[in-house]
This record gives C-alpha cells, sequence and structure tokens, in this order.
C-alpha cells in the first residue's frame, strides 16, 4: 500500500532547518580539544599537534621541568603546571631523589592519579623532563607517562600558543609508594662493570672531550669532580646524537643503527651514566622506553665515580686536576 505524501507548509521547513542550525552550532565552534579528549597516546612519545588537540582532556596532566628559572613564568604550553627540578623532584639535603612522602606530595599537588597519562616538557632538548621521567618510573609511573617530542622548542618553533596563569587542578590521592631500584643503578653495579666481574654496558652520554678526560666538566658548571676520564669499559654515545635539530627523537630505526655501533642491541643490560645524571636520563628513556631494551640510569654519574677514592678510571688525555 503506497505511503501517502504529506504536505509540509513551507514555513515550518523553514523553521526546522533552523532548529537543526542552532544545534550544530555549537559542534562548530567547538574547540578542537574538546571534541578529541578521547584520543588515546599510544607509545612514549606526544607530538606537538596531539598535545594540541588534546589540552583540557579530563585525565592529562602537563607538567614542565625545565633548567632556566622563570620560564615557565613566561609562558607555558596551556593547563601546564611547573616542577622546579632541584627541589621538588630531589631531597634538598641529601643527594638523593624525593623520597615516597615527599613525591606523594607533589603528585597530589599535580593532580596525578595512577591512571592519569601525564606528559612531560621542558627546555634543552627535555633533558630535565626526561629526567623526570625517570624519577616518575622509581615509583611505578612509567607507561602513563609521556615525553612531548621536541619538548619547548618544537611547541615555540610552531608559534603554538602559550599561558601564563598557572594551571589549577584539584589534588589526587596518591597514595605514598615505596621506591623501586629497578631503574637505577648505583656505584657498585658500576663497579661491578669497571672491574669485569658483571657483564653489563655502560653507555656515557657526556661530549667526546669529558668522556676522554680532556675537560672535567663543560664551562660554567660547578659540579665537578677530582678526577678527568671515564669508567673503564664504558662506550661514548653523547646524547644529541639521539635528537634531530628540531629536538625531536629521532626514529627506532635510527636509533638502533646507533647504538648497534657501540655493541648495544638489547642483547645486555645496560646503565647510562653522564655527570650528574640528567642528561643520561635522556638516553635512559630513549633506550628503554623507546627501544625496549634493559636500561638502569647511574644518577650518581662522573660526580660521584670521579670522586671516589680507589675506583678504576680511564683517561685517554690525562689531564690532572689541579685544585681550580
Amino acid at each position: 500500500m503506497p505511503v501517502p505524501e504529506i504536505a509540509v507548509p513551507s514555513r515550518t521547513l523553514f523553521a526546522l532547518r533552523l532548529a537543526l542550525a542552532a544545534l550544530a552550532a555549537p559542534l562548530a565552534a567547538a574547540p578542537v580539544h574538546a571534541v578529541a579528549q578521547t584520543q588515546t597516546a599510544e607509545g612514549p612519545l606526544v607530538s606537538t599537534e596531539w598535545l594540541e588537540k588534546n589540552l583540557g582532556a579530563k585525565n592529562l596532566r602537563i607538567v614542565e621541568v625545565s633548567v632556566e628559572p622563570g620560564i615557565y613564568e613566561r609562558g607555558h604550553i596551556p593547563g601546564a603546571q611547573n616542577v622546579v627540578w632541584h627541589t621538588d623532584l630531589v631531597e634538598t639535603v641529601s643527594r638523593d631523589i624525593a623520597g615516597p612522602e615527599k613525591f606523594a606530595a607533589l603528585v597530589r599537588r599535580l593532580g596525578i592519579e595512577r591512571d592519569s597519562t601525564v606528559v612531560l616538557y621542558g627546555d634543552n632538548n627535555n633533558w630535565f623532563a626526561a629526567w623526570g621521567a625517570w624519577v616518575f618510573a622509581q615509583y611505578g609511573l612509567v607507561d602513563n607517562v609521556k615525553l612531548l617530542d621536541g619538548g619547548r622548542k618544537k611547541w615555540e618553533a610552531e608559534k603554538r600558543g602559550l599561558d601564563t596563569r598557572p594551571a589549577e587542578v584539584a589534588a589526587s590521592s596518591f597514595p605514598v609508594t615505596p621506591v623501586s631500584n629497578a631503574q637505577r643503578a648505583r656505584l657498585a653495579d658500576v663497579l661491578a662493570v669497571a672491574r669485569k666481574e658483571r657483564d653489563e654496558k655502560i653507555v656515557d652520554i657526556r661530549s667526546p672531550d669529558e668522556f676522554s678526560g680532556k675537560i672535567i666538566a663543560p664551562a660554567g658548571f660547578q659540579e665537578l669532580a677530582v678526577r678527568a676520564g671515564h669508567i673503564p669499559g664504558s662506550v661514548n654515545v653523547p646524547w644529541a646524537k639521539a635528537v634531530n635539530p628540531d629536538g625531536t627523537i629521532k626514529s627506532p630505526s635510527e636509533l638502533k643503527a646507533l647504538y648497534a655501533e657501540v655493541g648495544i642491541d638489547g642483547s645486555k643490560p645496560v646503565i647510562t651514566s653522564c655527570r650528574i645524571g640528567e642528561r643520561s636520563s635522556h638516553t635512559w628513556f630513549v633506550l628503554s622506553r623507546i627501544l625496549g631494551y634493559p636500561v638502569r640510569n647511574y644518577d650518581g654519574s662522573w660526580t660521584e665515580y670521579g670522586n671516589t677514592v680507589g675506583v678504576p678510571v680511564t683517561n685517554l688525555a690525562g689531564t690532572v686536576w689541579g685544585g681550580k
């Protein structure tokens, strides 16, 4: 039986079109990140495009960990909170990472829960952001902690928005958690490798001049050792070789080739080392989080090893400390 046609007055059709347009307008005007909150960040890195689209996502926490004082206050990624690495992430009297109580208080202030997606970024090609990721890993925050690929450098180069207002987030209920040493190497660990008592690889990521012993530390740095050189048996892959000119990290295939040249292929445990442990955290992130190799970071690094009495040292340049 044919369906009879229903005549609709033109004024009624016009009214329906207006109503539909009114319903569609808020969706068209909504910011991109408001309709992208359900996107998930796969892998240990997020792009600047991904982060900009997801600003404002309910379960996202953005944290800046920079070296230069005041850079956060002059302008930061909208919604980002500030962490001062030399007070918030460490014990300020003893040389150690923030203890369980202090770390729990920090992440509660940042509004971070166990299931939060945390994006860290900073200046200096994410040196201290990577170090922050390493500290977070000591307390079980690993897979949900990401680095912004390219850090501040790329975000600013692309002229993406900055904000000067501090972010406001609700405090979390993050529990006090015992620290884990699974991601951390100690002096005894590197000594065992140096003395060939343990079959592991040490990657020293300092500059070639630091590694050879030509200089003890880069010019202007206060943290010094009284000996120059490197841990015997270690190999030198400066951290910057893993980074593109725009600050992003190289592709997994490029990284595998880079480290394979010095015998680092994931078949043996790896220890990363530098001067105070922050640059080596960048390489720890690259090797462990991107390539999936078994890696620990030696945060004591050369300022501990080069000041320790009686340890073996390789000093190719023969530089002698002069007390200055």
